[in-house]
């Protein structure tokens, strides 16, 4: 098990931006896919995106295709995610994980959400006007 630690979530407008951060050790940042998910009272978990090498660039679930970047900041040891063009439908508890299971090659790109398997504690995002 890894340490992972949410923080950002609030109450946006419908139209606004927000940025989560996920706060890792600096080895769990490098050596791991890292990624976001959100769940909403009465509806299943849902991946957000996820991100392994930084230079093999993020993968996004359609829902927020376009509007949501992933990236990771090595200098302060956080898998960011900015969220733009925010939506109700976009409300939920948001949570950051890490894959265990395998360590992270220069140029891998994350290829799915099945494999996450630490969590950290979960941010709230509402979006309401």
């Amino acid at each position: 098990q890894v340490q992972l630690v949410e923080s950002g979530g609030g109450l946006v407008q419908p139209g606004g931006s927000l940025t989560l951060s996920c706060k890792v050790s600096e080895y769990t940042l490098r050596y791991y896919c890292i990624g976001w998910f959100r769940q909403a009272p009465g509806k299943e978990r849902e991946g957000v995106s996820c991100i392994c090498s930084s230079d093999g660039g993020a993968y996004y679930g359609d829902s927020v295709k376009g509007r949501f970047t992933m990236s990771k900041d090595s200098g302060k040891n956080t898998a960011d995610l900015q969220m733009t063009s925010l939506k109700p439908d976009d409300s939920g508890v948001y949570y950051c994980a890490a894959d265990l299971g395998a360590l992270v090659a220069p140029g891998s790109s994350c290829r799915g959400f099945a494999e996450f398997d630490s969590w950290g504690q979960g941010t709230q995002v509402t979006v309401s006007s």
